[in-house]
């Protein structure tokens, strides 16, 4: 037994939503985590996690009557935290993937680095910041022009026109329905 207080990295990001099944194709489809086995907390849910064997579930998604807000509805958004940053490679697959599965994103050079980097906001409202080595990356740099540059604070999420992502469903879980709420 240790007696230092250490803080090893983040375990895991939980995410609150309206529609199990969308949010999963977002995260597995578009993301390319991988599903794994959870626990049976009474809710309809998903661990999420990176592809590589071994990989940790780093994303926990929960639906139902724990994800509902004071006033009975899912909150969209990830109200204080503004983005979660996740470390990537395959820049330019992952535009691919935006454009099949017809969503917004945005990119961004940051300044003084050679870091490349995608926004991209799942079916919730939580806006991810893909973040990839621009050094080792083949194909053009981030699309700096003013309709596809990221500005920090500026949302461009819209719930009203985020796709169904219909073709990427996965098939509900047995006991699981495919939205947790209608």
């Amino acid at each position: 037994m240790t007696s230092a207080a250490i803080t090893h990295g983040l375990f895991h990001l939980a995410i609150k939503t309206a529609d199990l099944g969308r949010t999963r194709a977002f995260w597995t489809g578009v993301i390319g985590l991988r599903e794994i086995a959870r626990p049976d907390f009474g809710y309809p849910g998903a661990w999420l996690a990176c592809g590589q064997p071994g990989g940790q579930a780093i994303i926990h998604v929960y639906a139902g009557g724990p994800a509902l807000g004071p006033g009975g509805q899912v909150p969209h958004g990830s109200g204080a935290i503004d983005h979660v940053s996740l470390a990537c490679s395959g820049y330019h697959a992952y535009v691919a993937r935006f454009r099949a599965a017809g969503l917004d994103w945005r990119e961004f050079l940051v300044p003084g680095t050679t870091l490349w980097q995608l926004f991209v906001y799942d079916p919730s409202g939580v806006q991810l910041e893909l973040t990839f080595e621009g050094a080792v990356e083949g194909g053009a740099p981030p699309d700096m022009s003013a309709a596809r540059v990221y500005r920090a604070g500026s949302s461009f999420f819209d719930p009203l026109a985020y796709p169904a992502l219909t073709a990427l469903t996965p098939p509900p879980r047995s006991g699981e329905p495919h939205d947790a709420t209608p």
